[in-house]
């Protein structure tokens, strides 16, 4: 999967590919002392392409994809989603370059102490082990963090400082032209009338 098979999202791909020359090429950004951002969320509405669109970056990149949903990492016991946390990061390093897609952060990313439950001690401790598995990135690292979400309202802002998620790309909803270049890509190994 690359950026020839995603259409209705060109300025989105255009945010990214600054992500796949770096993963392509590091060399050149370490020579330069070049800072690329370790982690970039891709913000929009539910089924706007923003998982395709990870995949797709780790495709035009031609290295490693590891994919996660936020839920996956909260579980009942506590310390689970933190170990999960740490087992994922650990097999990144060994897989660098790389990239690691978190689908909806929000689900263990919100703000911490505003819960009405009473909290939630693993959901914390999992973001709290994100956030030290970020902060763990060198400048030589090649691990690329992609997330996702369409709440970037209710994130702890701890996940949005430097050095974490410094960069957003909006994914919105695929304009008429959009939709047509999408329907081409998913029609284009059938016969099709010229009139669809």
């Amino acid at each position: 999967l690359t950026f020839a098979d995603v259409a209705g999202c060109d300025e989105a791909k255009s945010d990214l590919q600054e992500v796949v020359d770096f993963l392509r090429h590091p060399e050149r950004y370490h020579l330069l002392g070049a800072r690329i951002p370790h982690g970039v969320l891709l913000v929009g509405p539910p089924g706007s392409g923003k998982t395709l669109l990870a995949k797709a970056v780790a495709g035009e990149a031609r290295v490693p994809y590891f994919s996660i949903s936020g839920s996956d990492f909260v579980e009942m016991f506590v310390g689970v989603g933190a170990a999960r946390v740490r087992d994922l990061f650990e097999q990144a390093r060994k897989s660098a370059p790389c990239i690691v897609f978190i689908d909806e952060i929000d689900a263990v990313g919100r703000k911490r102490g505003v819960n009405l439950q009473g909290g939630n001690d693993e959901r914390e401790q999992t973001l709290n082990q994100l956030l030290v598995e970020m902060d763990g990135f060198g400048s030589g690292q090649e691990v690329i963090i992609l997330a996702a979400t369409n709440r970037p309202d209710v994130l702890d802002a701890a996940l949005l400082r430097p050095g974490r998620f410094d960069r957003q790309v909006v994914v919105d909803a695929p304009d008429v032209r959009g939709r047509e270049m999408i329907l081409r890509i998913h029609a284009r190994k059938k016969p099709l009338d010229p009139s669809v």
